[in-house]
């Protein structure tokens, strides 16, 4: 059960869910049996929207995991759009392309294999959308390299700002300790960014949004 809702609000939500995508489907039961983090599909719903109502013609993500949200994205891109995604895990990223390779817009992904810290600096286009979901440790570089890479107008869309209900929680569990901190950290600093308008939203793990000022 996630910690944001309360079981109740969680159980009345899920029967709204619908989802007819066969490979969609699998994904989810694939993290699942898995425990591989991927969006909750409360989360990837919202993504999808962002998607569809900015038509960005260039994406970012950063963390591919199995590429759930890659496909997610690449479904609701225009023609002409496309989306280049990192991933650092060798098992994630045959996961990946397995599941891009049937996904039906493989075209519209392109897989960067290797350590997001060393990739991003040698990226030379901006970006009119980007999706932050990778280690928590490394998100407030991740992030400084992402705001040199957004351009103006665009989107930041981050994952886990909640952190499974432990950013506001008094006691914690001493595993989540020391992300729970580094959340806490780039909390304060993205909401108080000077070249962004931002807020958190407490959907799915609480999805930090920004527009680049």
């Amino acid at each position: 059960m996630s910690r944001i809702l309360n079981e109740a609000q969680e159980k009345y939500l899920n029967q709204f869910k619908r989802e007819d995508d066969q490979l969609i489907l699998e994904m989810e039961k694939f993290a699942g049996e898995n425990n591989v983090p991927i969006l909750s599909w409360q989360s990837a719903d919202f993504l999808e929207l962002l998607i569809k109502m900015n038509k960005p013609e260039r994406v970012l993500e950063i963390g591919t995991a199995i590429a759930y949200s890659s496909i997610r994205i690449a479904k609701n891109l225009g023609d002409k759009a496309a989306l280049q995604t990192i991933e650092k895990s060798k098992d994630n990223i045959k996961l990946a392309n397995g599941n891009i390779n049937k996904s039906g817009v493989g075209d519209r992904i392109e897989v960067l294999e290797g350590d997001a810290l060393d990739i991003m600096p040698g990226l030379d286009k901006q970006y009119d959308f980007i999706f932050l979901d990778a280690d928590k440790e490394d998100y407030m570089k991740l992030f400084n390299y992402s705001i040199n890479l957004l351009k103006k107008n665009g989107v930041i869309f981050i994952d886990n700002l909640l952190w499974h209900g432990y950013a506001a929680a008094q006691e914690i569990p001493e595993n989540y300790r020391e992300s729970a901190k580094h959340i806490k950290e780039f909390n304060k600093m993205f909401l108080a960014h000077k070249d962004l308008q931002t807020t958190i939203i407490p959907v799915g793990d609480g999805i930090g949004l920004g527009v680049k000022l």
